[in-house]
């Protein structure tokens, strides 16, 4: 037969190749796609992390200011005891204006408005906190799907029967003159270079962080870290504060 005309069997390799990488690839491509989205959505929920709850933490840091004091706010309320915490926070006042920045306080007394400092930071560190569990919980949803999708593949395509059978389109001995297999040993590397690792969970990328009390189980506590902190620097940040927005509005 010539050149221009090839035979059935060379044909049939082919189409049959096709078919397989068709099947393959498209399913495989579907799954890293869901990878690469997944990737994604973490690095967004480490927005909430970052950018959210570091500032309502540091805020209390600073209010706090006192190492002992804020470790009893972290066991008082079961964060992990190095959740963005740095002693240099609480001494830069640089910092304090800044995450301080447009925060409004209310209160008559300067008691009362360092109290309501520090509640309205953990209110919103309540806020914040259960969003990032939300989010937490659906990468952990997303992440049990991803490797269902992987184990399905894997049931549908078994790439040791795949390599296989690609081996034997080269064997004259079995299929007449079909040509176009696989070298000894190229199937086992290639089958270890094309298989999916199974998607990693988000602890792996990202904290993990208990529900918080609420403020009304933990407020008589609470109150009490924030007298102690008043009495010994409350009104230093108070006025630092005060000091801040009078240059805001200048």
């Amino acid at each position: 037969m010539s050149p221009d005309n090839p035979n059935i069997s060379e044909v049939l390799v082919y189409e049959i190749k096709k078919e397989i990488a068709d099947r393959y690839f498209g399913f495989r491509k579907l799954i890293e796609d869901d990878k690469l989205d997944f990737a994604e959505k973490t690095k967004q929920y480490s927005f909430i992390l970052e950018k959210r709850i570091s500032f309502d933490l540091i805020r209390i840091y600073i209010a706090l200011k006192d190492e002992e004091l804020i470790q009893r706010f972290l066991a008082l309320t079961g964060l992990p005891p190095d959740l963005f915490y740095d002693p240099y926070l609480t001494l830069s006042n640089t910092i304090r204006q800044r995450v301080f920045s447009g925060t409004h306080i209310h209160g008559l007394f300067h008691a009362g408005r360092f109290k309501n400092l520090v509640f309205d930071c953990y209110k919103r560190l309540e806020t914040h906190t259960l969003e990032y569990r939300t989010r937490f919980d659906e990468l952990k949803k997303y992440q049990n799907e991803i490797n269902q999708e992987i184990e399905t593949f894997y049931r549908k395509n078994d790439l040791g029967s795949i390599m296989g059978f690609l081996k034997t389109l080269g064997d004259a001995n079995r299929i007449g003159h079909m040509e176009g297999g696989m070298e000894v040993g190229m199937a086992q590397s290639l089958e270890a270079k094309m298989r999916i690792e199974p998607q990693l969970p988000p602890e792996h990328y990202l904290p993990v962080i208990q529900p918080l009390p609420s403020l009304a189980s933990i407020r008589p506590a609470l109150k009490e870290l924030i007298h102690t902190a008043y009495k010994k620097h409350g009104t230093e940040l108070l006025g630092l504060l005060a000091r801040a927005d009078r240059k805001a509005i200048r």
